[in-house]
């Protein structure tokens, strides 16, 4: 997935320049796709900040009902800031993967402990406490 939203964020940056339709319609299809995966795993992660950015991207860019906004001028802005938040939830995503793998192991060298410093089953317990004078 990285290598697509390093992708998705090059194309972002080349969208800069002046080039045919063509590219621009590619560009909003490549965007979409993009935002969809990174939304569903920001849902996934419950992170629901980013999930609502890259919602409004996903709106912004889609190519089944297309948002014109007319002017060269108004669009740089945007391409820029969506190839910079596509490279921050690549950078993004690393740490948060790394804390779900740190918890895993916590969680199964704790259970490895417990089991390691419960009493066997043929320990005799006196249930009947001596009275103390």
């Amino acid at each position: 997935m990285k290598p697509f939203l390093n992708f998705c964020a090059l194309c972002c940056f080349i969208g800069i320049f002046r080039l045919p339709l063509e590219y621009y319609t590619f560009l909003r299809i490549l965007i979409s796709i993009g935002a969809l995966l990174v939304l569903y795993n920001t849902l996934s992660f419950k992170q629901h900040y980013l999930s609502i950015i890259f919602l409004v991207i996903l709106i912004l860019f889609n190519p089944v009902f297309p948002i014109y906004l007319y002017r060269k001028s108004l669009w740089i802005p945007v391409d820029i800031i969506t190839g910079i938040l596509f490279l921050l939830i690549n950078f993004l995503e690393k740490p948060i993967q790394k804390k779900e793998e740190e918890t895993t192991e916590e969680t199964s060298k704790q259970s490895l402990s417990i089991h390691q410093r419960s009493p066997s089953r043929d320990r005799i317990i006196n249930p009947k406490q001596p009275k103390e004078d």
